[in-house]
């Protein structure tokens, strides 16, 4: 077989994938199908299970259709997160998907600070949304909030006062 004949019948492959590729509806435009959608994980109770994570704190999130009350730990939000900026936090994947007051959350949440734990109930909510409601995976995931912030505090080294920060020089 010579060079021209293997040119020849690469050639002859790149145009048949491009024709298996196009559609025979004249215009020659390309068939796209439809992203299969996710299916919906519900449990017995008719809630969406997450689990949500930010620093050492680590939230485990059910929500259900509802009135749009947040329980963490047994206590209600404005109790839990007496600070608004972290209730703020908190509703973002609701006010992204725009279904505020549509559900009810129940969360527990174990190790962390305040704020470590508003992002993990963050990120449980808008992983347990997705899963009751598949098609808002879109808007959720654009607006970030389905990744992990895994952004830990540094150890600190030996030899160093903090992580980083070296001890006071003295001259004398």
């Amino acid at each position: 077989m010579s060079d021209t004949d293997t040119r020849q019948s690469l050639s002859d492959l790149g145009t048949l994938t491009q024709d298996a590729d196009l559609a025979e509806t004249g215009t020659g435009t390309p068939i796209v199908a439809p992203m299969p959608l996710r299916e919906q994980i519900i449990d017995a109770q008719g809630r969406a299970y997450a689990t949500g994570r930010r620093k050492d704190a680590v939230a485990r999130v059910w929500i259900k259709p509802g009135t749009g009350k947040v329980v963490v730990n047994g206590r209600d939000q404005e109790v839990y997160f007496a600070r608004p900026t972290l209730r703020l936090v908190i509703n973002q994947p609701f006010v992204v998907s725009e279904r505020e007051g549509q559900y009810d959350v129940i969360a527990t949440v174990k190790g962390g600070g305040l704020s470590g734990q508003a992002g993990a109930v963050k990120h449980g909510i808008s992983q347990a949304l997705t899963r009751y409601e598949p098609v808002l995976r879109a808007p959720v995931k654009s607006a970030g909030f389905l990744t992990r912030d895994s952004r830990a505090v540094e150890r600190k080294k030996y030899g160093k006062a903090k992580a980083r920060r070296s001890f006071q020089f003295s001259k004398r």
